[in-house]
């Protein structure tokens, strides 16, 4: 018995037990686990990380709730989908179009719609979720590119998220492919006509997508491939990677007392934040559900099984293709015949353009990064109105992406308000050159309005609407000091210098050779930096003067 006392008394626990004897068979169970996995360390150094509580920051969130319901919902529909050509004979509940011939597609899904238990409301939760989803990648990356959230060291965690929302795009775009009805069939022969606008390859690649010649027999299995595993595979190890950085990186905060790059000011993950985000995530569910419940979305039953020989009226794709579409519809029918070839530059220009600009987003980080030449890490946000030239930029591809949207719609602007087709390309084809001009300048002076508002509140101080009058008869407004946490948050960004074009001697005389790049940098980082980019802000020096009483009322 002593033997076994001592070889009990000696006995430790392993290193990545929590206690020496367990108190039921559950914390048994834990500690054989985190003996095995390490969970109690990795959960202990995660679970209280601090995250900043700010309305804008819950953009992102909408994004991943929306892509879990898209997932959720997709599964189910996915037990009852045909992804099939074959034709077939309905005989279904929906009367007017008992005895048609349709694909096996189409069929299926008339059979989720209409005799599925929840089918219809689960298809509308899932349309409806990936439209939520794009929409909040969309301002969640407005969010970031506004504020400056994607400087160093977040520059690779910008490409993934523009990645998550471009195939998040032609997800949508597949997915609502599928049901192979009369309108999806229309975007289906749109795409097919922008494959063959591609000079040499284009038919090749129309051949080998389609399976022969339109419509072919194999592009709703094949997209029903790279709808359900592809993309969303894709999709998950990016979002996986994407919130992997958010934690690595830390989260970005906005500027305030005691906030600054070295610390993060919120509240613990474990309890409050994934309480709140727990809350949030049924909310989120709860809202695209009852929108499910109340606006139809899709309605293959009104468009009718895809005939090549027929379009349906109204022919919209989803609005986050709306870009693309107003580029080919307002572009003039160019054609270039050479060696007995055709060039169809109507659409192949516009199809060059979609991905250089989607290119340019993707790479703003960088460009940014080697015009101001700044190394330092950034986890403090900058208020739009303090960095003109990026919200000007930001502000005009809005614009350009309105003013094509509206060509995409141009046959529904036309019967809507009674307008010319014409005159809508016309003024599409005009916008699209003069508009972001114009919401640039206006944008930037804006900014630079808004800052000199701020200096002068930090130097004269808040209107009271008290009036005073003084010995000599004059009437002036009395001001109020800003108390010192609103001072702060309108003086703590920073302002930096434009870079210089070096010297065209050195300081021996000799002749240095600067190279166009050089100067092209120098010349960018003066329009961002420069006098006409920035208003200097208030400097201790003026608001002591001020303040002491020499000239304030």
């Amino acid at each position: 018995m002593s033997s076994a006392s001592s070889v009990n008394n000696d006995a430790k626990p392993s290193s990545g037990s929590t206690r020496a004897k367990p108190a039921n068979k559950f914390e048994a169970a834990a500690d054989w686990t985190d003996g095995r996995l390490g969970i109690y360390s990795l959960a202990r150094a995660n679970l209280r990380k601090i995250f900043p509580d700010h309305w804008s920051f819950m953009l992102g969130e909408i994004c991943l709730y929306s892509f879990v319901i898209i997932i959720l919902t997709g599964v189910y529909l996915t037990l009852f989908f045909k992804p099939s050509m074959a034709e077939v004979v309905y005989h279904g509940p929906y009367a007017p179009l008992d005895g048609i011939k349709m694909s096996e597609a189409y069929a299926s899904t008339m059979n989720i719609s209409f005799e599925v238990r929840g089918g219809l409301l689960i298809r509308q939760i899932h349309h409806w979720a990936a439209l939520v989803f794009v929409a909040a990648m969309l301002v969640h990356m407005m969010r970031v590119f506004f504020t400056g959230a994607f400087r160093k060291p977040r520059e690779i965690n910008w490409v993934f998220g523009f990645l998550l929302l471009l195939l998040g795009m032609f997800d949508g775009f597949f997915g609502y492919s599928l049901p192979d009805d009369l309108l999806s069939g229309t975007g289906i022969r749109f795409m097919e006509g922008a494959i063959l606008a591609v000079p040499l390859v284009g038919t090749y690649i129309q051949m080998f997508l389609f399976g022969g010649e339109f419509p072919g027999t194999d592009i709703v299995p094949r997209f029903f491939t790279i709808h359900v595993l592809l993309i969303p595979g894709i999709m998950l190890g990016l979002l996986v990677a994407h919130l992997i950085l958010v934690f690595y990186h830390k989260h970005t905060q906005w500027a305030g007392p005691g906030k600054t790059e070295k610390n993060v000011v919120g509240m613990p993950l474990m309890p409050v934040y994934m309480a709140k985000a727990g809350g949030f995530f049924f909310l989120v569910f709860g809202i695209i559900a009852a929108i499910s419940a109340i606006a139809t979305i899709n309605p293959i039953w009104a468009y009718g099984p895809y005939r090549p020989d027929q379009v349906s009226t109204d022919a919209q794709p989803d609005w986050y293709m709306g870009f693309s579409e107003g580029l080919i519809r307002v572009m003039p029918g160019w054609e270039v015949r050479a060696l007995g070839h055709t060039l169809n530059l109507g659409v192949f220009i516009p199809l060059m353009i979609f991905p250089l600009v989607l290119v340019s987003i993707a790479v703003y980080p960088f460009i940014e990064g080697w015009i101001t030449g700044d190394k330092r890490e950034h986890h403090i946000l900058d208020r739009p109105r303090n960095a003109p030239v990026r919200t000007a930029l930001g502000a005009a591809w809005i614009s350009e992406y309105l003013v094509l949207l509206i060509g995409g719609g141009n046959d529904l602007f036309a019967t809507h308000f009674h307008l010319s087709l014409n005159s809508i390309t016309y003024f599409v084809r005009a916008g699209f050159f003069v508009v972001p001009v114009v919401v640039f300048f206006i944008t930037k002076r804006w900014c630079l309005g808004l800052q000199r508002r701020d200096k002068d509140k930090v130097l004269h101080g808040r209107e009271t609407g008290v009036i005073k009058r003084l010995p000599h008869g004059e009437f002036v407004e009395v001001h109020a000091q800003l108390p010192q946490d609103k001072l702060y948050k309108y003086v703590a960004h920073e302002q930096q210098q434009p870079i210089a074009i070096p010297a065209q001697v050195d300081e021996n005389g000799v002749e240095r050779k600067v190279g166009r790049l050089e100067k092209t940098r120098a010349k960018l980082s003066q329009g961002y930096f420069g006098e006409g980019g920035q208003i200097p802000k208030p400097t201790a020096e003026e608001h002591h003067e001020i303040t002491s009483g020499h000239g304030h009322h």
